[in-house]
């Protein structure tokens, strides 16, 4: 007989279970919204623009750059406000008479500075065509000549607001009395002399008539401003030659 061996055993097979696989996280950061900046309002009144101004100049070309437009703006508004009295004057200027000539000058000057006891006196002769002016005499207090001074040329109207105003009102045919600041060659000698106080008045004195003007100095203000335009007209009128 045979004899059967009992079946040999199986151990189980121990199927793994398949890992899960890691689940993906997307991370989506949410960036909270950035705030616009807040635009700085632009200051448009005039301190706000001055201010302004002063910020950008930073550096001695653009200083030099306002300084220029500055009287560039100025010339400009002063030849417009009076453009119809400076038209009138140059294209009449062939018509106008002409100064006296300069050993006629003296006599009515050296009176003329006496009677008002000033220091220094300027007869100026014009030329508005060119915009310049030649000083034809100049005289000390004691009446004699100052001959460095004559035949000084420089510019009628320039970058003084007193002369160019002074100016106008000439050519109007006022006289001018006012406290003196001088922008010349011609008014820093005066200023050595003790100048303080200055009058104008054109030579004729006719309006719409101007061939030049006079200038007399003070050391101080004057009282009698009225007697003293009348006699500063009294003699220029002997000045001129028709």
């Amino acid at each position: 007989m045979v004899t059967r061996k009992p079946p040999a055993k199986v151990a189980p097979v121990k199927r793994r279970a398949p890992r899960p696989k890691p689940e993906q996280t997307i991370n989506v950061s949410m960036a909270a919204p950035v705030a616009p900046k807040a635009e700085s309002k632009k200051d448009d009144s005039t301190l706000g623009k001055i201010i302004g101004l002063i910020e950008w100049v930073d550096n001695p070309f653009k200083l030099f750059t306002v300084i220029l437009l500055a009287f560039l703006a100025f010339a400009g508004y002063f030849a417009w406000d009076s453009r119809q009295v400076l038209l009138h004057a140059i294209t009449t200027q062939d018509k106008m008479p002409q100064l006296a000539k300069q050993e006629n000058l003296l006599a009515p000057a050296r009176s003329l500075l006496k009677d008002v006891d000033g220091i220094v006196l300027l007869i100026h002769k014009a030329n508005l065509a060119t915009n310049s002016r030649t000083t034809v005499l100049a005289l000390n207090a004691d009446g004699s000549r100052e001959k460095s001074m004559e035949g000084t040329v420089t510019s009628l109207f320039n970058a003084s607001a007193d002369r160019n105003s002074a100016m106008v009102a000439m050519l109007n045919g006022e006289v001018i009395c006012e406290e003196f600041n001088s922008s010349s060659k011609v008014g820093e000698w005066g200023v050595k002399q003790g100048v303080r106080f200055l009058c104008r008045g054109a030579v004729p004195p006719d309006l719409g008539k101007f061939a030049g003007y006079v200038a007399i100095g003070f050391k101080e203000k004057q009282e009698d401003i009225a007697a003293l335009k009348t006699r500063i007209n009294l003699a220029s009128t002997d000045m001129a030659e028709e």
